[in-house]
Parts: structure tokens; sequence; C-alpha cells
């Protein structure tokens, strides 16, 4: 059992040095803007449609009282 241990993680460490291709720091870079971007403009998204939704549900029940 701990031979087994071993050797997964002697095969993970190897795979990680030699055959994973890391992105560079202008490509981290990179895709850090991009989910930045993206992210904000889920969130704006959200935010509009819950100020919506909070009108509405106002409007409906402000039909009632």
């Amino acid at each position: 059992m701990l031979k087994k241990i071993k050797e997964y993680i002697l095969e993970a460490y190897d795979e990680l040095i030699h055959k994973v291709t890391w992105p560079s720091w202008k490509e981290l870079q990179s895709s850090a803007l991009v989910v930045m971007v993206a992210s904000f403009i889920i969130a704006l998204v959200i935010f509009v449609m819950d100020i919506s939704f909070e009108n509405m549900m106002k409007f409906i029940y402000g039909l009632f009282y």
C-alpha cells in the first residue's frame, strides 16, 4: 500500500515537472483580465435583474394596497 502511494506521488511529480505545459506570465495576466471583465459583466446583469424584479414586485404589491 505504501509503495503504491509513493509511486503515485513520484508519477504525479514527474508529470507536473516534465509533461504539463504551464502558461506564461503574460498568458496568466490575459486570462485574469478576461475573468475580471466577465465577472463584472455578469454582476452588472444580475444587479439590473435584481433592481428590475424589485421594482416589478413593488408595482404589483402596490396594486393591492
